[in-house]
């Protein structure tokens, strides 16, 4: 390598560069098996330009070009536009509202001629830099209410446009700005707290409601018996127990089933009722159903790369995309997909390692941004394919189909690169 070559690459983490590729490869070899059918010629598939493989190639051609813009710049280019990125980002939504693309169901594409392009997927580096900015910024101090709850506005208003698209598996993506925020001193209390929401709201349907209501009762009563002695010295203990009885008791009755009969749309309650187990209906099952059969298909070993009979005879519907682990999980079994996760838990470590290591807040920040987009993503698609979660259209990082997804998580990646590799140039 010569010196200008040196230069070029001076201060890139090549284990994260590394993995990014190893992923992509891995995408492009699953998107090909998922379309591969038996009888087909391979040099014909290879030279076929209008399948979803090759189009994956292209994409991440363009993904490279875009990572190398974004190697070549300076770091502060990203901090000093990050709020103008986040404006844009927010007027690519609004656009998308007045003259959005249709697609399964999901107003949330921009057409384009023949270039079809899903800015939610964007936005989410634009909330990302725009978060970094704000909580990096000297004139925050997180520990305010005010501060906490404009970091809240900046992540819930693209989530809330998304919405209104009929997009609501990727605004739930945007959640995972909170976990940033817990890592910059948000009260722990509150992730306690939402997590006993979502067991509420399992539990009220699983659960007969009255049942919920009796047992609320005998936790209550247990608590006032057993703290007494409390209650007699601190008359406020009593109120607050009180309260949160009432609370889970209203919440059971009335909150969960409004919402399920008001608010969610019939697709999106059949969706949650087939991961748990409460609806009958085959069609409505059938993705699920299919999916883990193919994941378990495949044993402990696998079938072979290009063997998998789920694949070849299109059972898994949408298998290029949402449900493209299970083309993994059937070729190589149980042994491949673990090493496939693996990687992906390697790639998150790697991540924090170098948030912690950042000496800018922005950095930081931005980093762990980046570590909690790609950990939800891949925590739901997972979930989606052996029925632990509702199907609601999450992307696999750097793996699954689509050009707005592999662009995005490209330059996430290659953004976190250029702040760590000017971090490093500073300390020489």
């Amino acid at each position: 390598m010569n010196r200008s070559q040196a230069k070029l690459t001076e201060g890139i983490d090549w284990p994260i560069f590394g993995m990014y590729l190893a992923l992509v490869l891995i995408g492009v070899l699953a998107i090909f098996a998922a379309e591969y059918r038996e009888g087909d010629d391979i040099l014909q598939n290879l030279l076929g330009q209008n399948k979803n493989w090759a189009r994956q190639v292209l994409w991440f051609g363009v993904s490279m070009v875009l990572a190398t813009g974004i190697w070549l710049t300076d770091s502060k280019f990203f901090t000093a536009t990050a709020n103008l990125f986040y404006a844009f980002g927010i007027l690519l939504l609004l656009i998308v509202l007045a003259i959005g693309t249709g697609v399964k169901g999901s107003n949330s594409w921009l057409e384009l001629g023949g270039f079809r392009f899903q800015p939610a997927e964007f936005t989410k580096l634009c909330t990302n830099l725009a978060l970094a900015k704000y909580l990096s910024s000297l004139e925050t101090d997180f520990s305010k209410m005010r501060a906490r709850l404009i970091a809240a506005a900046m992540v819930l208003v693209p989530c809330g446009i998304i919405i209104l698209q009929d997009e609501t598996g990727l605004a739930l993506v945007y959640l995972c700005f909170f976990l940033v925020m817990f890592r910059e001193g948000l009260p722990g209390i509150l992730l306690v707290i939402a997590f006993s929401l979502i067991i509420l709201v399992l539990s009220s349907l699983l659960v007969d409601k009255f049942i919920l209501l009796y047992i609320f009762t005998g936790i209550a009563a247990l608590v006032i018996y057993f703290s007494r002695r409390e209650i007699r010295r601190k008359r406020s203990r009593l109120a607050l127990i009180l309260v949160i009885w009432g609370f889970c008791s209203a919440f059971v009755l009335f909150i969960v089933p409004f919402v399920f009969t008001k608010v969610l749309k019939d697709y999106q309650v059949r969706r949650i009722e087939v991961m748990l187990g409460k609806e009958n209906d085959p069609k409505a099952t059938y993705n699920t159903r299919q999916s883990m059969i193919a994941i378990g298909s495949g044993g402990m070993w696998g079938k072979g790369y290009l063997k998998g009979t789920q694949t070849r005879f299109d059972f898994v519907p949408e298998q290029s995309t949402d449900f493209i682990f299970c083309t993994i999980g059937e070729d190589f079994g149980f042994t491949g997909s673990l090493l496939f996760l693996g990687l992906y838990v390697a790639l998150l470590f790697r991540i924090i390692h170098i948030a912690e290591r950042q000496r800018s807040t922005f950095s930081r920040v931005y980093a762990y941004g980046v570590a909690s987009i790609i950990f939800l993503h891949l925590a739901i698609n997972i979930s989606m394919t052996i029925g632990l979660a509702p199907v609601i259209g999450i992307p696999l990082p750097l793996v699954s189909y689509g050009g707005s997804s592999l662009m995005t998580f490209t330059m996430l990646i290659f953004i976190m690169l250029r702040l760590d590799a000017d971090r490093q140039m500073v300390l020489r």
